[in-house]
């Protein structure tokens, strides 16, 4: 990454900032601008605010406590005031986005739609004319009997790839592969990554996907986003829904 992209990353983290206030509970999500925005917030909690973060993964959870961000998980507490969090793609007129491609979106999904406020932080190079357009929607699969699922998620109109562990081979992906080279999400599921090119409806494909027996979650994050703080070459813009970018 760039020096000029660091900056532009960090401006964006430094806008989100200034939505929080003392004794919220925040969704910490994930990301590199996300990890800015959890520096940024740590230095706030050094000078005196209080607030309790709900990470959306183990690897937040952990940074977040190196930064002394006191953390809860989501089943206690009463609530989430505002998540931040970054995304793969934005659509910048809906504001729907495609998440996941960290392998978290079921608990991103899940810490979004608690929270009163989602808030997304991103570079420009997020936004997108149709969802789809450059990354595979994530879809997260129960193990057992996942290329089953994965063929019954191919007959929606995608190639469904098995996500590989760090150590695997392309080779594992494919029929007679070992299982054991599957990446493996915190919450114990195979990410099936699957590339329908841009999507015409997303809404329709969000309610086929979850219609899919042995799909748990997948990455279209539809009507959750309050707002997206992008930083672009000429500064900071913010996008909601119904507008172009201010």
């Amino acid at each position: 990454m760039t020096d000029h992209a660091e900056e532009q990353k960090r401006a964006a983290a430094l806008a989100a900032l200034q939505l929080v206030e003392d004794g919220m509970v925040l969704g910490l999500g994930s990301g590199s601008t996300a990890e800015i925005f959890l520096d940024a917030l740590g230095a706030k909690i050094a000078n005196g605010m209080r607030i309790t973060g709900v990470p959306t993964s183990k690897r937040v959870g952990e940074l977040a406590a190196t930064r002394g961000i006191p953390i809860a998980d989501l089943e206690d507490v009463q609530r989430i005031d505002l998540a931040v969090d970054g995304a793969d793609e934005i659509h910048p007129r809906a504001l729907d986005l495609i998440k996941g491609r960290g392998g978290a979106l079921l608990r991103e999904k899940l810490v979004a739609t608690t929270a009163a406020r989602f808030c997304v932080i991103a570079d420009a190079t997020k936004l997108v004319a149709q969802l789809g357009e450059r990354f595979a929607v994530p879809v997260a699969v129960i193990p057992f009997g996942w290329r089953q699922t994965a063929e019954r998620v191919r007959a929606l109109g995608c190639e469904p790839v098995l996500r590989l562990n760090a150590h695997a081979t392309p080779e594992s992906a494919l029929p007679g592969g070992h299982s054991n080279a599957a990446y493996v999400s915190d919450d114990g599921l195979y990410i099936l990554d699957c590339q329908f090119g841009p999507i015409a409806d997303p809404a329709g494909l969000d309610i086929a996907l979850k219609g899919v027996l042995g799909v748990v979650e997948h990455g279209l994050f539809l009507g959750l986003a309050e707002r997206a703080i992008v930083a672009t070459e000429r500064g900071v813009k913010i996008v909601e829904p119904g507008q172009a970018p201010s």
